[in-house]
């Protein structure tokens, strides 16, 4: 399990480990007057998604019509992938090949 994300509110915090596969764990920790809670899981793309984290919605959206991008299109693909690649590397974990390609054939 790693650290997924961390919240400043607590309800916020256990709807979003609600939605996580996997093992999980909620801790919080205060800081003087403020309490965050650290979100800890499995990290998968399908957890980040269902944590709306990455602009993995907008991605699914992007690849779902592909082949009629614009130059915009292009460049937000490009963005995202670019997050993604760091964040695969963050957590020792693989982007998908079917990501990366900008039109199928």
């Amino acid at each position: 399990m790693k650290l997924l994300n961390t919240y400043d509110d607590r309800d916020e915090a256990e709807e979003a480990a609600e939605k996580l596969t996997g093992e999980k764990r909620l801790a919080s920790e205060r800081d003087a007057t403020v309490v965050i809670y650290n979100l800890f899981g499995i990290p998968s793309w399908g957890n980040f998604h269902r944590l709306s984290m990455y602009n993995l919605g907008e991605l699914k959206i992007l690849l779902e019509r592909r082949t009629d991008w614009q130059a915009a299109e292009y460049g937000r693909h490009a963005e995202i992938i670019s997050t993604l690649k760091a964040v695969a590397k963050n957590y020792e974990i693989e982007v998908p090949m079917h990501w990366l390609q900008e039109h199928t054939s």
